[in-house]
């Protein structure tokens, strides 16, 4: 069964998983950063990120605007998604259940060396951004193991 992600659909994900997570961590200066899709930049959405977040989102339309087509700067974008990607469906989960399964188990397997390794990358990428005033980062490849 597919789901699409609607205005609605995000808003009860950041009410009932992310801002329970984000009370159990005590940090009151996370900021909280995401594409520019139409569930996630709703109206609906935005003021609920606001709330949640003020003057600490980047978004379109957010406090700080991200730039589109700029995934390179978020290790989720250019490292976690398409690593999980590769590893979850060699499991060739058949069902949610399984996908979830496999999805919590290749995660907990990315080890420590691995995520320094992208951090590392991810620090790089960002000063070689500020050397650039934010302009296109000419042949870059992203070291993830």
């Amino acid at each position: 069964m597919t789901v699409t992600v609607t205005a609605d659909r995000y808003v009860d994900m950041l009410r009932n998983f992310l801002e329970p997570k984000l009370r159990e961590l005590e940090h009151p200066d996370v900021w909280f950063q995401q594409d520019g899709a139409t569930a996630h930049t709703a109206r609906r959405t935005m003021d609920v990120l606001r709330e949640m977040f003020p003057g600490r989102v980047i978004s379109l339309r957010g406090d700080v605007g991200w730039p589109a087509r700029s995934p390179d700067l978020a290790p989720c974008d250019f490292f976690l998604w398409g690593y999980l990607k590769a590893k979850v469906f060699q499991h060739h989960p058949r069902t949610i259940d399984e996908l979830k399964a496999a999805i919590r188990q290749e995660i907990t397997g990315i080890s420590p060396q691995i995520t320094a390794r992208v951090m590392e990358t991810f620090r790089n990428q960002l000063r070689m951004c500020i050397e650039k005033i934010g302009r296109h980062l000419d042949s870059v490849i992203f070291k993830t193991q």
